[in-house]
């Protein structure tokens, strides 16, 4: 199956924001799989056909409580204080700082307030809680369908912390899926593989927390989450400017379970060390398969990519397509239900990447 929620492809401008997010991302690998020849035979369903497949008739709301699986109560109170006015300020004063959108010195950054037709509170409930959303969804999705697979046109929001969000990400809808799964008694053992250019540093930094009991909200019993981050080896969130202002123990210093850093020419390699990554996640499962995965396929490898901070990382379309099918066939010979996820990708092309994986699989049906 193919999830699409338009309501979450926002259009920045209308919030003043003035990062190259590509709003027609999902929009374009939709019109490309069904202009195709040979279209893609899974189908493409909405939110709405989504909770009907799963027997609900009308939306669902994700709790607070269920939030806090994942990050801080006092992080989470802040996005549902009782007073309107206040919820609605300190919304905005996290966006603007998880965003970017303001300087050391205080000045707006890639933002002008004067396009702003929109709230941050309104980003915050359409596309934020509607990520979120449909993370979850895609999740039970694969669990739930003959294929036993879920590709989900948006989402990935894996820089989120425990504490506050970053690099653009408010909530860690990655890990929340894989709680909500663990929770719901769906899946026990779930494995994170995440090939954004960008380390998944918020994920192995909740993912430690919980471990280390940092987290109130330990693990059930037999429950265990593996991460595996492919990146960049140098540029953000590994640049030493970000290093030098965490803590040790904290994002970006904290390892994932599978750390696999690329440095800038080691493109010909990326296949092979990805390979390498995927054969350990059994050993750190006990020697048992994961009852999920969740597959963070950003597209800012890619080698058009608009975006500085992935410029170290220049993946081809070729091997884009190979490091998806790499990951695809791993999963599938082994029994692996998998949900995936958009991630990252910024500009024009930034739709070509999925939309050439998403419309290989016509031919291995």
């Amino acid at each position: 199956m193919i999830l699409l929620d338009p309501a979450v492809a926002v259009k920045w401008r209308d919030y003043g924001i003035l990062i190259p997010f590509p709003p027609d991302r999902p929009r374009n690998i939709v019109g490309f799989l069904k202009k195709s020849a040979d279209p893609c035979p899974m189908p493409i369903v909405s939110i709405k056909e989504a909770l009907e497949f799963l027997g609900k008739k009308t939306e669902f709301e994700i709790s607070e409580e269920a939030l806090e699986r994942v990050h801080k109560k006092e992080y989470i109170d802040i996005f549902f204080q009782e007073s309107k006015e206040k919820r609605d300020l300190e919304t905005t004063r996290a966006i603007l700082d998880i965003y970017e959108l303001v300087d050391e010195k205080g000045n707006y950054h890639r933002y002008n307030k004067e396009l702003a037709k929109k709230t941050m509170r309104d980003l915050f409930e359409t596309s934020i809680m509607g990520s979120l959303k449909g993370s979850y969804l895609a999740a039970r999705l694969a669990l739930e369908n003959e294929s036993g697979f879920c590709f989900y046109l948006s989402g990935g929001n894996h820089h989120a912390r425990y504490d506050w969000g970053a690099g653009f990400c408010v909530l860690n809808d990655v890990i929340f899926t894989a709680r909500a799964m663990q929770n719901e008694g769906r899946a026990k053992i779930i494995w994170i593989i995440d090939v954004d250019a960008h380390k998944g540093c918020g994920s192995a930094e909740i993912v430690d927390f919980i471990r280390r009991g940092i987290n109130p909200h330990h693990f059930e019993e037999d429950c265990t989450i593996v991460t595996l981050s492919i990146h960049m080896a140098r540029g953000w969130p590994l640049d030493r400017e970000s290093m030098e202002k965490s803590k040790p123990d904290r994002a970006p210093n904290i390892k994932s379970d599978i750390e696999i850093p690329v440095e800038k020419g080691e493109e010909s390699l990326y296949t092979k060390k990805l390979e390498a990554g995927l054969m350990q996640f059994a050993a750190l499962s006990g020697g048992k398969n994961a009852d999920l995965a969740i597959v963070v396929d950003g597209d800012d490898p890619y080698e058009y990519d608009e975006i500085e901070s992935s410029s170290l990382l220049k993946l081809t379309l070729t091997q884009m397509l190979e490091r998806d099918t790499l990951i695809y066939d791993f999963l599938v010979s082994r029994g692996i239900k998998s949900a995936w996820l958009l991630a990252g990708g910024y500009g024009e092309r930034a739709w070509e990447p999925a939309a050439n994986f998403l419309k290989s699989l016509t031919f291995r049906k």
